[in-house]
């Protein structure tokens, strides 16, 4: 787990948009978070985990333990459930929302960068990140 405490910067978003109007999330907040360039930072507390992603617009965390099912409220507000685990260097996420709409995170940590895969219904958006 050598990538736990690194900073990966966004370098480039594909189908971010598309991705966010699936979720419901209306044009401001669209508009307001294709325009920051986010900074994602894996933390190791205790058992848990703490997955820091922040920007000028707005700083999220999640606390998880791998395989244990905890609340989350997402960037755009949603309360939904959420379940991380690892498989090797791969943080896996699915959230469920109360809407039925369940959304999968895949985030590939390698040593340089950070591929973060994200689907929702038909729609996928992939974003890539470097190290700072």
């Amino acid at each position: 787990m050598e990538f736990v405490g690194k900073k990966y910067k966004m370098v480039s978003s594909e189908n971010f948009d598309e991705f966010m109007k699936t979720l419901g999330v209306g044009l401001i907040t669209r508009k307001a978070a294709n325009a920051v360039t986010p900074t994602v930072e894996l933390r190791k507390d205790g058992d848990s985990y703490v997955l820091v992603t922040s920007s000028t617009f707005k700083t999220t965390e999640v606390k998880f333990v791998p395989g244990q099912e905890f609340d989350e409220e997402r960037a755009d507000g949603a309360k939904v459930k959420s379940v991380c685990t690892f498989e090797g260097n791969t943080l896996k996420q699915v959230q469920k929302g109360g809407d039925g709409l369940e959304v999968s995170y895949i985030r590939e940590f390698g040593p340089e960068e950070l591929k973060a895969t994200m689907t929702a219904k038909d729609v996928t958006c992939t974003r890539l990140y470097k190290v700072q």
